[in-house]
């Protein structure tokens, strides 16, 4: 009798250990879940404040738009592309789509830490208010085109910017290299990295009048709102892997030269003058890649500011906030 009390004690120490084991799963698919789902939501609703033109910087890309294609026709085929990000056919609110679809293919991700960021990075980078915050840039570029005809917003003046950031002026467009949705760095024949348009696009290249190549634009870049503040929401997985794999091909290519080479996002450059809450807080760009090595906290448990927040973002958003 005394031999089989501790096969017993033994049997109910396992026991409690599994029963507390399957209390204690992976919480991780079901956040994902429910992220997509709200963003599908979110989605839905930057779509209505899209097409009700609640969004003012949509608005605002859409006048720019149509003023300077009356003054310039020449410019009217790439101002009507610019145009489009005031619509959901534009690449940016596609993008967000395509993501969010993604979400729903674990293979798509490295592990479930990084589809869990991926999750929460598209629901936060489809609130109305950074969405209205990152059309800045096609509508800064449009303002450039314009030759200061235009107002830029949420930004200092293009001479301001250079004088603050030590930059090289490359050119109305610039605020827009980078930027996965308009073009993507390639490699010519000796190795060097030089930006290359998308489709319409292609018509700043004429504008520039010269390719613009990486390891220059790296040191010399100006302020964007997606280079130095929606990088981190605004760019998946597979984006970032390729921004960080031009960024080491570089890296590698100076040192056999004995030199130094940093990352374009190493440092921050000078440009906002008002942004949302929501970007204001968001973090800085510089943190976009994440390993699979590295430990994500949700704020999924945040469950008020997670479930309100939604019904929050369209509000005051035409006053430019």
């Amino acid at each position: 009798m005394a031999g089989k009390l501790p096969r017993v004690f033994t049997f109910f120490i396992i026991l409690f250990l599994g029963l507390n084991l399957t209390g204690c799963g992976d919480d991780r698919p079901e956040q994902i879940a429910k992220y997509q789902q709200l963003t599908t939501q979110r989605l839905a609703q930057l779509k209505s404040g899209l097409e009700s033109q609640q969004l003012r910087n949509a608005t605002l890309l859409q006048q720019y738009s149509d003023l300077l294609a009356k003054k310039s026709p020449d410019l009217a085929p790439l101002l009507r592309e610019l145009a489009l990000d005031s619509t959901t056919q534009g690449p940016m609110y596609q993008s967000l789509l395509r993501r969010n679809n993604d979400l729903s293919n674990a293979a798509n991700f490295i592990d479930l830490d990084q589809q869990l960021a991926e999750a929460e990075n598209v629901y936060q980078a489809a609130d109305p208010s950074l969405f209205n915050d990152m059309l800045s840039d096609p509508v800064n570029v449009i303002a450039d085109l314009s030759d200061g005809k235009l107002a830029r917003v949420n930004s200092i003046s293009r001479e301001a910017a250079a004088l603050a950031n030590g930059n090289e002026d490359f050119g109305p467009g610039s605020q827009l290299v980078g930027n996965p949705s308009y073009g993507s760095w390639q490699s010519d024949s000796s190795g060097t990295s030089f930006w290359a348009w998308y489709g319409m696009y292609a018509m700043f290249s004429n504008i520039f009048q010269r390719p613009i190549r990486y390891d220059n634009w790296s040191s010399r870049r100006g302020y964007s709102y997606y280079n130095d503040v929606g990088r981190y929401r605004y760019t998946s997985p597979k984006q970032a892997t390729a921004q960080n794999n031009t960024y080491q091909q570089t890296k590698k290519s100076f040192e056999r030269q004995g030199k130094r080479f940093d990352s374009p996002y190493a440092k921050t450059k000078t440009g906002s003058t008002s942004l949302s809450r929501q970007s204001a807080s968001a973090p800085k760009a510089s943190t976009t890649t994440r390993t699979s090595s590295s430990k994500f906290r949700s704020s999924y448990s945040k469950t008020s500011s997670f479930r309100n927040s939604s019904s929050r973002t369209t509000r005051g958003i035409s006053r430019g906030k």
